[in-house]
């Protein structure tokens, strides 16, 4: 037993010196000599996307998290079916649902035009997600760099891993204690649902059967979501500021206006609900843990150094 134990530890001890070592490759200023421009012109690609169409800042910030949460952040979500490859944008959780590929290409394709085969589409991702949060208000904060690309996706974890719209708190706290993100990270990063849209399928269950919603909130969500029919259509999480980066998501919980099941078990009388209360009377502290939540997100399962590839395009491996 203690052979058993010994051997256990010293794999988790591997573990944690292989992370740190793939951390301690990512920089900053990974790109600033050898494509001092990429940033900028992500920043240009991205700012003229969420221009034409405000809701794309929260599809990108939500990229980023789906890309992360399966096999790491290595840009598998972006790659499209192929023999050889089962696209993670068919899994439950991206299908008809994630958005932002072609934002991701288009950025890539101007950062190709100036340095090509240098900058990486998980890179990208990372970029973005920050780019999009500074671009409607929300904190800046400093990406780590140097992320390589993967060569394979996995639409199997994806349907295992992506936090659903129905999932219990204790669920969601495992979910992301399993990437190393404790549940002030998980409940910081679930505010940036204040800039983000739901289909009428994911909370229909929620504003007819559920009671601990506000009665006069859940009227309202029902003229646009019969019981049956209409289950793409779109409604925002924050009537009040759906287009803004700020801390009214804590203030909804906290008066039962969470539109789905996955957001209210945030503030129903468990284990997170301080810090729920604390971010909707502190939105500094809110945005301050969100900047140091995407950060420590940006570092779950990195490919460096000689693994994985830089991809000439994010849809496809090289060949």
């Amino acid at each position: 037993m203690a052979s058993k134990a010994g051997a256990a530890a010293s794999f988790m001890f591997m573990l944690f010196l292989l992370n740190t070592a793939c951390q301690a490759q990512l920089s900053p200023a990974f790109y600033d000599s050898s494509c001092p421009n990429a940033l900028s012109a992500i920043r240009t690609a991205i700012r003229s996307a969420i221009a034409s169409d405000r809701r794309m800042a929260a599809s990108l910030i939500r990229l980023h998290f789906h890309d992360c949460f399966v096999q790491g952040c290595d840009a598998s979500i972006l790659l499209d079916e192929t023999p050889s490859i089962q696209s993670e944008k068919t899994a439950l959780g991206n299908l008809n649902s994630a958005r932002g590929y072609n934002v991701i290409d288009k950025a890539k394709t101007e950062v190709e035009k100036i340095c090509p085969g240098v900058v990486s589409c998980a890179d990208i991702i990372a970029v973005a997600a920050r780019d999009a949060s500074a671009y409607v208000g929300g904190p800046s904060y400093a990406v780590k760099l140097g992320r390589r690309d993967s060569t394979t996706a996995s639409r199997t974890l994806a349907n295992a891993e992506l936090p659903a719209f129905s999932e219990s708190l204790e669920s969601l706290i495992s979910r992301f204690q399993k990437k190393g993100l404790t549940a002030r990270d998980m409940v910081a990063l679930s505010g940036s649902h204040t800039l983000g849209q739901a289909q009428c399928f994911t909370f229909r269950e929620r504003i007819y059967n559920h009671s601990n919603i506000d009665a006069g909130f859940a009227s309202t969500r029902r003229r646009r979501c019969p019981r049956v029919g209409s289950d793409s259509t779109l409604a925002p999480l924050d009537l009040v500021t759906p287009n803004s980066f700020d801390n009214n998501y804590f203030k909804n919980l906290m008066q039962n206006k969470g539109l789905l099941q996955s957001d209210q078990v945030l503030f129903n009388g468990g284990s997170t609900d301080s810090i729920v209360s604390e971010y909707s009377r502190n939105p500094a502290r809110f945005r301050s843990d969100f900047g140091s939540a995407m950060i420590k997100m940006g570092d779950i399962g990195l490919l460096t150094g000689s693994t994985g590839q830089i991809r000439r395009i994010c849809s496809a491996v090289n060949n």
